[in-house]
């Protein structure tokens, strides 16, 4: 039992006769390790199945567990998701005989009361409320088109230190929980996506309807077949697809004799002084702090610096990017300072944001610079097709992800682009993108004396 509690796929395997395919497993060691578990797919893929051997394996493994499994239709959740559940444990010999199941419930034989799973319809707060167990899972199916209202509900109720929560769905609005799951908020789950064109349950006779009705491109393409989320509704800059393709499949080995820091400036409060170094196109070191002042900052910076130097020798050009505006101005004063004082030959750059833009398609530097690494992004997935490497390699850190995907744009009436204010995210709950604007400055084109410079 301690065994089938930290690897379920085991559990499948031995007591379901059920072997799980790649992004199945993925998904079952997922759960055993992590309190948010949120999957994305197209359809067809094979969720239900891996929903219901992890319902049975909670039920199985762990004393006095309470399992919720819900959906936003009464058909989804006992013609489908519930049916299934039936399904795999009549298949197991042993939890046949251990396990009662009923149309509403399926309760460990003699303990009826306090070791089951239950249907529940997502339909009101109410129907997710007054579970309390050290051992709870809630299931969420569809859960794209669960209300936002019943989510908070399902994560009020999540308050032990082993309860849990796995949604999966086709991911069909840009908006709610599960959308905010795979971005603002993707820092606090562990997901994934899984696209029809790697499963082998599939149709592709399906597959391929869907392409000549719909083409590739199209929401409908998107969300059925490749499990994205539609960009009808998306107003975000960068596109989450595009920065996952750059942490998950881009591979970058760091060449060069040039080494580009990205410094944004945070002084006090929440926000937080992040600094990147990057060397040929991938991060190399980075480093975050929060409530240090603007000397402290600067002897961060000068350390990571040294520390790149020492760890890649080949290193001889030093290029420093200070977010210039506010208080940033005091590192690069600094910075120069001991520069010269230090005879470094470091090249630093104060990059003001708010400035002209030389791209006269963006009203200001740091639109543009941004919109540099959209470009960057996007080259990577076309070098793909075409068998080219990469270009740019993002770290492994969500909380740049989110960031980076989480900011929206506009159209000015004088035609350019222009990206949201720092101000207007936070109005809408989310964090200010330090990491996204640190990572920016070490990757961007910027304007210098003698040309543009890449990072």
């Amino acid at each position: 039992m301690p065994e089938y509690r930290k690897n379920p796929v085991l559990f499948c395997k031995e007591m379901l006769n059920f072997t799980p395919d790649e992004w199945q497993a993925e998904v079952l060691m997922d759960i055993a390790t992590d309190p948010r578990v949120s999957v994305r797919s197209g359809q067809g893929v094979g969720k239900t199945g891996v929903e219901a051997a992890i319902a049975l394996w909670f039920l199985s493994c762990f004393p006095y567990p309470k399992v919720v499994c819900t959906a936003p239709t009464r058909q989804q959740l006992h013609d489908v998701l519930w049916a299934e559940i039936s399904k795999w444990q009549d298949k197991s010999p042993i939890l046949k005989v251990i396990l009662k199941w009923t149309k509403t419930k399926v309760y460990m034989r003699n303990y009826e009361e306090r070791w089951f799973a239950t249907a529940r319809t997502a339909t009101k707060p109410e129907n997710m409320q007054g579970f309390h167990e050290d051992y709870m899972l809630f299931i969420v199916d569809e859960a794209s088109g669960v209300e936002d209202r019943i989510m908070e509900a399902i994560l009020g109720t999540l308050s032990g230190p082993y309860n849990k929560l796995l949604m999966c769905g086709n991911p069909t609005r840009t908006s709610g929980v599960f959308y905010d799951s795979h971005n603002r908020d993707r820092a606090d789950y562990k997901t994934r996506k899984v696209s029809c064109l790697n499963s082998p349950r599939t149709s592709k006779e399906n597959i391929a309807m869907l392409k000549r009705k719909y083409g590739e491109g199209s929401d409908v393409w998107r969300v059925r077949v490749e499990g994205e989320f539609p960009r009808g509704e998306s107003d975000t800059f960068i596109a989450l697809e595009a920065a996952e393709f750059a942490k998950n499949e881009v591979r970058i080995e760091p060449k060069g004799h040039k080494l580009t820091v990205g410094v944004d400036v945070a002084r006090f409060g929440d926000d937080e002084t992040t600094i990147y170094g990057q060397v040929g196109g991938k991060v190399v070191k980075s480093h975050f702090h929060h409530k240090q002042d603007t000397m402290t900052t600067t002897g961060w910076v000068l350390r990571l610096v040294d520390d790149i130097r020492v760890e890649r020798p080949e290193v001889e050009e030093v290029e420093i990017r200070v977010d210039d505006s506010g208080i940033g101005g005091a590192v690069t004063d600094r910075l120069n300072e001991i520069n010269d004082e230090k005879n470094l030959g470091y090249t630093i750059i104060g990059v003001n944001n708010g400035s002209s833009a030389e791209d006269e398609h963006y009203g200001n530097l740091g639109s543009e610079m941004w919109g540099h690494i959209k470009e960057l992004l996007e080259d990577n997935m076309s070098n793909y097709m075409l068998g080219v490497p990469g270009v740019m390699e993002l770290p492994d850190d969500e909380k740049l992800v989110t960031q980076l995907t989480s900011r929206k744009w506009r159209m000015g009436s004088n035609g350019r682009i222009y990206l949201e204010r720092k101000e207007d995210m936070k109005k809408r709950g989310l964090q200010s993108p330090d990491r996204a604007d640190g990572f920016v400055l070490a990757f961007a084109n910027i304007q210098t004396d003698t040309g543009f410079a890449f990072g």
